[in-house]
């Protein structure tokens, strides 16, 4: 078997899906992305499919290796999320050609189920205690929020207050049982991060996510020691070299690499089967389409340490599609009881509606994230 060819379909609400065809008609689908940057990542896809058509499909790992490795420059959200989806689609083919479910392919199920969380309540947050109790009845044992607006490296405690006041009523609407993630979305600096993770903690969060932006992950040593709340962070880290020295400085609870953005199954596997030795936690992290979260639930049912799972139904972002809109069986990801079920069919275990994904592409998108500024005029973290 040889891979014949390559299609991609930019589609709304902000994915860009990926269809790797063989020539004895097996094709599988990948999601390569990075949200805002579609078009650049689509013509990484196509400059490194240049050397996979006529090759194997089979040979995963060796694919993976020419990809990363023989680039002199590599890395980064681009080139990582070209051969995530790439990598994605690959696997896909292999799970079809043995007609079993990727899962089995990487070592088994270690789980039937996998615990999902819904996001609420938008980028500027607002009306939480609506969209929590909405989520609860919904059947969701777990939620995720944005914390903040925009804040200034050194902020008034009126913000910070009007955050606790939003925590406090999510929490008062849904009971001391249900998960409650807070996302800094990488928009606080350390000195208010620090003021932040402390008067949190007497609502008990699940995590606070991305306290710091990545590039100041040697700040979460001084956050940790602020707060006994889990610290999770890595969907802006692309590679097991990014992880390890997070991993080895010791100061983060739960990882979550994006299968989109962090080099695919191939990739996350090793990261994640890498947290486990550190005795760290993994949700990895997926507000993207049906592709992704599939990938995503072939790797979460063969590891440990993942104990939920980021999905995207209904998420703010998702303006004019959703992400069952482009499954022939939405059946497929049917929630219950705040879980999922391990998708079972052969490779991702869903089938991409193709005729719809034609149409949509015709409409396309060119979604581009937020510009905030503070109130002098400076460019503000979103």
């Amino acid at each position: 078997m040889k891979i014949k060819s390559h299609q991609l379909f930019q589609v709304p609400p902000r994915w860009l899906f990926l269809k790797i065809e063989t020539d004895e008609g097996i094709s599988g689908w990948g999601e390569p992305i990075v949200e805002g940057k579609a078009a650049t990542v689509k013509t990484a896809v196509d400059e490194m499919m240049e050397y996979l058509v006529g090759k194997d499909p089979m040979n995963i790992e060796d694919h993976w290796n020419v990809l990363y490795r023989s680039a002199f420059y590599r890395g980064g959200p681009v080139l990582m999320s070209a051969i995530s989806g790439i990598d994605q689609a690959l696997w896909d083919i292999k799970g079809k050609y043995f007609n079993a479910p990727i899962y089995q392919l990487i070592g088994g199920k270690a789980r039937d189920r996998m615990r999902v969380y819904s996001w609420i309540a938008g980028d500027r947050p607002a009306d939480v205690g609506t969209e929590a109790r909405n989520a609860v009845a919904n059947g969701f044992t777990a939620l995720k929020m944005n914390a903040t607006e925009e804040l200034q490296y050194i902020d008034s405690f009126e913000k910070i207050t009007r955050v606790l006041e939003r925590v406090a009523t999510v929490r008062e609407a849904v009971g001391q049982s249900v998960g409650i993630g807070i996302d800094f979305h990488g928009r606080v600096h350390k000195p208010m991060a620090k003021v932040l993770a402390k008067e949190l903690e007497v609502f008990h969060p699940m995590f606070i996510e991305e306290p710091v932006l990545p590039e100041n992950n040697e700040a979460l040593r001084e956050i940790a020691q602020h707060t006994s709340i889990p610290i999770a962070t890595g969907e802006r880290m692309f590679s097991r070299w990014h992880f390890k020295k997070l991993l080895m400085d010791g100061y983060v609870d739960i990882i979550q690499p994006d299968l989109s953005h962090a080099g695919g199954i191939t990739e996350c596997k090793k990261i994640i089967s890498m947290a486990e030795a550190f005795d760290v936690a993994a949700a990895p992290h997926c507000p993207l389409g049906p592709i992704a979260l599939a990938a995503c639930l072939q790797v979460d049912a063969t590891c440990h340490n993942v104990f939920i799972q980021e999905q995207s139904l209904k998420i703010h972002y998702n303006q004019g599609s959703d992400l069952l809109d482009y499954l022939v069986d939405k059946s497929v990801f049917e929630y219950q009881n705040g879980f999922v079920k391990i998708p079972d069919g052969p490779g991702l275990g869903m089938e991409i509606n193709e005729d719809y994904v034609k149409k949509m592409a015709e409409t396309g998108h060119n979604w581009r994230n937020p510009l905030w500024r503070h109130e002098d005029g400076s460019v503000a973290e979103w």
